[in-house]
């Protein structure tokens, strides 16, 4: 949204499958009021986690998506699937927060109500650079297993 992009990813601990990996929480008011808006679609592995929200609306979105509605322990209470422009989703007074994913997703992960999600922080960790050896170490030390 603006400022640092942060991003997280969700996993359906029951079903122990991905719903995402790239995951962009919005939680600022200026975050939350554009969601998906100006988007044209979603990639597979992405989406949008909205914080606070028990409701949303799709007016101006360009495409449908999936909607998964979750309490504040990340238990899923309620779930749409493709959700259309120009709709609006009625408040779920459970729900605390929702999670926009491509069209499919809950399908595909075969989430369903009563599922606990683990949503964590995205981290791609950094490859360790290999050590090299001196030119002069490696002859040596070949000659002392040769010897």
């Amino acid at each position: 949204m603006f400022g640092t992009a942060r991003q997280v990813f969700v996993y359906n601990k029951t079903k122990e499958t991905f719903l995402a990996f790239r995951v962009d929480v919005a939680d600022s008011i200026v975050g939350r009021l554009i969601g998906l808006l100006g988007r044209r679609s979603l990639r597979p592995d992405s989406g949008v986690w909205i914080v606070p929200a028990n409701a949303i609306h799709t007016i101006g979105m360009l495409f449908s998506f999936d909607l998964v509605m979750i309490d504040k322990n990340f238990k899923v209470v309620s779930l749409k699937e493709l959700v259309k422009p120009c709709r609006v989703i009625l408040p779920k007074l459970s729900a605390e927060s929702v999670i926009e994913l491509p069209a499919h997703t809950i399908f595909r992960s075969r989430t369903e109500i009563g599922d606990q999600l683990v949503i964590d922080r995205y981290e791609a960790r950094k490859i360790a650079k290999p050590q090299f050896v001196e030119k002069a170490d490696w002859v040596g030390a070949r000659q002392a297993v040769l010897r």
